[in-house]
């Protein structure tokens, strides 16, 4: 048939009888749709739903639960069981993050990377040699007077002899189990019990350094090797983009956290120092470490602070003064320096952390319990960021 003489009927018959057509355009993520009728093709764009930033998908498919659920146990059992080569790893990792921001910024000003990670691992050394070269003495003078102050304190406070009692005899439990388990080892007081470990102390800590130097000159090596294994542009650019994005919000953490417990430290030792309690650099320094540890570091120090004030001021009045500014301390600290700083992204449920306290260090003991939230931290920004994991993240939050 000529095309002069197509009518219209003949268009609205070959419109019903030609079937429809639909591409689908990878790129754009557009649908298109289009109905041909005689020599006019008519297109609609319908746009597919894109995934909502705050989409929490959960798993449907059993096997995959069953499957979660064998390999995390598999996991921490492989973690309690290479405990001695896995707790280095993992300080090392958080060290790494840590001093992330250092070195990037000794390699902007033009000094190599091996040289800045040479540099990030003295620091470390530096401080942690320069602690126990100032704290070892204090240290060491109070352990020495804790047997000779319990039963005066015993005297002085007859209204708590008997849980005194209770936990002297704890002590003395405490002392003989340790002596049996260590026959070659006898320690007779805490500071020999802290020296009988000072040899596998330094093996963790030589360990630790080996793996943080190495990780902080070729940590970026898997990635790099990641990214040339993806087939697609697409994805290489959004593992290096994921990437950047967890290491970027773990390391603000990190250090925003180890600031904020160096104010409390600080702010610790001035209150310690105003009120005549002897060594304020030691309770400081206690202060700081017991701050990495939520909830019950501040409970632990109040004890701690209590008797350190009662052996210098005596029992009196004036030895609840340092406990109460010390609890202030803290109150401000957590009420509004901590959630200003964080804000509400990098809060975690108290549960979880004391869940978390308690599960590693029943796994690792007290390195456990001070690496427990920074690990919890570091969970919930990766499954903030994954998005099969974003359910996950979402409990965790606070």
């Amino acid at each position: 048939m000529p095309k002069s003489d197509i009518t219209p009927e003949d268009r609205l018959e070959a419109a019903e009888t030609l079937s429809s057509f639909v591409s689908v355009s990878e790129a754009e993520g557009d649908v298109v749709r289009g109905r041909i009728v005689g020599s006019v093709t008519e297109k609609k764009t319908f746009s597919q739903p894109k995934a909502d930033a705050d989409d929490m998908p959960l798993p449907t498919d059993p096997k995959t639960v069953y499957l979660g659920g064998l390999f995390l146990m598999a996991g921490l059992s492989a973690l309690y069981v290479a405990s001695e080569i896995v707790l280095p790893l993992v300080l090392a990792i958080v060290l790494k993050l840590l001093l992330q921001p250092l070195v990037r910024l000794l390699e902007r000003g033009r000094i190599p990377r091996a040289a800045g990670a040479i540099l990030s691992v003295l620091l470390v050394l530096a401080a942690f040699g320069g602690s126990v070269s100032l704290l070892a003495g204090p240290a060491t003078a109070w352990a020495g007077k804790l047997p000779e102050a319990i039963p005066k304190l015993r005297d002085s406070l007859s209204f708590l002899r008997q849980p005194i009692d209770a936990a002297q005899h704890m002590m003395q439990q405490l002392g003989a189990d340790t002596a049996a388990a260590t026959p070659s080892v006898k320690p007779s007081t805490l500071v020999g019990a802290v020296l009988s470990g000072s040899a596998s102390a330094t093996s963790g800590l030589f360990t630790t350094l080996l793996i943080l130097f190495y990780i902080l000159v070729s940590g970026e090596t898997f990635l790099r090797r990641l990214v040339e294994i993806l087939p697609r542009f697409r994805d290489k650019r959004s593992a290096v983009e994921l990437a950047a994005d967890i290491e970027k919000n773990v390391s603000l953490y990190l250090l925003t956290v180890s600031c904020i417990n160096a104010f409390v430290g600080i702010a610790t030792g001035g209150v310690m120092w105003l009120c005549g309690v002897e060594n304020p650099v030691l309770w400081g320094t206690v202060a700081f470490m017991l701050n990495f540890v939520p909830i019950l570091g501040p409970m632990a120090g109040i004890v701690v602070f209590l008797m350190a004030a009662i052996l210098s001021l005596g029992v009196s009045w004036w030895a609840v003064l340092p406990v109460g500014l010390y609890l202030g301390i803290h109150i401000i600290e957590g009420e509004i320096f901590t959630p200003m700083l964080l804000a509400r992204r990098f809060t975690i449920n108290p549960v979880a952390v004391i869940l978390a306290l308690i599960f590693w260090y029943w796994m690792w003991g007290v390195a456990g319990a001070v690496l427990a939230v920074p690990m919890l931290a570091v969970t919930k920004i990766i499954c903030d960021d994954l998005r099969p994991l974003r359910a996950l993240g979402h409990l965790l939050e606070g």
